[in-house]
């Protein structure tokens, strides 16, 4: 059976039905394949390594994130748990 096409507005056809074919859906599938990757990898690695957070703001993002037992948690095993979540 063929696939329908995604549209003319779809820069890259394959990758749209490959990130389809792995669930995503056709919103997001078509932003994915519209970006303009070297532009998209450059936006990335501005945030500081969670190293450079207090403990309070790990606690904070661990929270926003639903890690159970943070507030046991030293900085160390926050880093960890979000890190691995």
């Amino acid at each position: 059976m063929p696939q329908k096409s995604p549209g003319p507005s779809v820069k890259d056809p394959e990758q749209y039905e490959a990130l389809r074919d792995q669930g995503a859906s056709k919103e997001k599938a078509a932003r994915i394949a519209n970006s303009d990757r070297h532009s998209t990898a450059e936006k990335g690695g501005k945030a500081p390594s969670y190293e450079e957070w207090n403990k309070e703001d790990l606690e904070k993002r661990a929270a926003e994130i639903g890690i159970d037992g943070r507030s046991k948690m030293t900085k160390d095993e926050l880093i960890d748990a979000l890190r691995n979540h």
